[in-house]
């Protein structure tokens, strides 16, 4: 957590850099490409900010009436920057259209610079983010952001080559049109994902068939009922089901082989109620 914490300040204070830049270029340049990007990295600048706080409440300790301390508030701040992410595609799409029915001026010059300025601080976040973004949804929100803006720069930059060679400033809009979906794609997988966290669906690598079966394969186990795997924040997977046990003096024995095969398949909170027949399973 510590580790994902230093990488987001960085990459916190990169985007602010990095956004300042392209508002100026892109209103001396009148470029929606570079103002787009510029926007796209406001919504950074607050999602990064928000992934940090939440990286820093998820560490306070559990208490009698929040039993499992803040470890939510990450899946939460994933799923409000995958929607701000839409909303911004939505804007980028409404304002790409208008300059497709009136060509702009732009100064392809300046265009150029900052997008290219912008590539290179967007590809150095992106590079901080990278080892943490498969570990932690939190993470992954941030980083999906910056992928967004280094796409951006990269057509950002391609825009302002094209205008510089050929005077072609429609190239401009359809550039940002294509950064819009780009953006849209990975929003609505990542609020899909945190979504699924909250509903406590099973995890997307967790066969939840395979987990009846393993538990089910103990010795003594005779029946698996009221199954249920979820994730309680980014690597964090919980399970809870009951077995049918044929013998009581079987129960901490399979108690034991049930949490090892959990962890096995990478469950590693594990609640099992074992419920006894009486008189024995015959």
């Amino acid at each position: 957590m510590l580790r994902h914490t230093r990488a987001l300040k960085l990459v916190l204070g990169l985007t602010l850099a990095i956004m300042v830049a392209e508002v100026i270029g892109g209103w001396l340049a009148n470029s929606l490409a570079l103002l787009a990007d510029a926007g796209h990295m406001l919504t950074d600048s607050a999602a990064v900010a928000l992934a940090l706080f939440a990286s820093w409440i998820a560490t306070r300790p559990a208490t009698a009436e929040k039993t499992f301390g803040y470890l939510r508030l990450e899946i939460l701040a994933a799923l409000i920057n995958g929607t701000v992410l839409i909303v911004l595609a939505g804007l980028i799409v409404w304002q790409a259209i208008g300059r497709l029915m009136i060509a702009p001026d732009i100064e392809p010059r300046i265009m150029f610079g900052v997008a290219a300025l912008g590539l290179v601080g967007n590809a150095v976040a992106l590079r901080i983010l990278h080892a943490g973004h498969m570990q932690s949804l939190n993470v992954r929100g941030a980083y999906l952001h910056v992928l967004g803006d280094l796409l951006g720069s990269v057509g950002a930059v391609t825009a302002g080559a094209v205008i510089l060679l050929t005077g072609w400033t429609l190239a401009d809009p359809l550039i940002s049109l294509f950064i819009a979906i780009l953006i849209l794609i990975g929003a609505v997988r990542l609020v899909r994902e945190s979504v699924d966290v909250l509903l406590e669906a099973t995890p997307p690598h967790i066969d939840l068939s395979e987990v009846a079966a393993a538990i089910a394969a103990v010795p003594g186990v005779t029946q698996v009922h009221d199954l249920h795997v979820w994730t309680v924040t980014s690597g964090v997977v919980a399970m809870s089901g009951h077995a049918v046990v044929c013998a009581p003096e079987q129960n901490q024995k399979v108690l034991e082989a049930v949490q090892d095969r959990m962890e096995q398949l990478g469950i590693h909170h594990v609640t099992l109620q074992v419920e006894n027949v009486e008189g024995g399973c015959g």
